[in-house]
């Protein structure tokens, strides 16, 4: 992997103090030689990768903890991707970020404790794994019950 290859990452927001139009302003101010488009759920840049990943420091920056970035396997256009080359319909992968994209809040709260560094509790009533024993002894005591 080199410098000068050509990626794309995905960025994910999950904000209610940042909005994707903060994000493309902070990647005009940084002159680099990316691409961005605006999405759903964030933005797709792409370019170099020490460019592309200069950017992604950056744009964590403004709000690092409703922030998610993950490198996109395909750039943007591929015609194995985009919909106007498939004929219409929901991009592969689309729902698992919509699925993925509901469990940020559960992240950007787990990341705010770490900083104000509090210790997880254990919950209470966690569940225990049942030993084969036990299991058996359900079953038979199921079997009887209906007998």
């Amino acid at each position: 992997m080199s410098d000068d290859d050509i990626i794309s990452k995905m960025v994910v927001l999950h904000s209610t103090y940042t909005l994707p139009s903060d994000m493309v302003i902070k990647i005009y101010e940084s002159k680099t030689d990316v691409t961005v488009k605006e999405t759903c759920f964030g933005l797709v840049i792409e370019g170099k990768r020490s460019e592309v990943n200069q950017v992604a420091r950056e744009l964590r920056n403004l709000d690092p903890n409703r922030i998610f970035i993950k490198e996109r396997g395909v750039p943007p256009g591929d015609k194995y991707r985009c919909r106007a080359g498939r004929g219409g319909g929901p991009k592969p992968g689309f729902h698992q970020h919509e699925v993925e994209f509901a469990l940020l809040p559960y992240f950007s709260e787990a990341l705010a404790e770490i900083d104000r560094g509090e210790i997880p509790k254990k919950k209470d009533g966690a569940r225990r794994h049942i030993t084969i024993e036990e299991l058996k002894d359900i079953i038979e005591k199921e079997v009887t019950k209906s007998e």
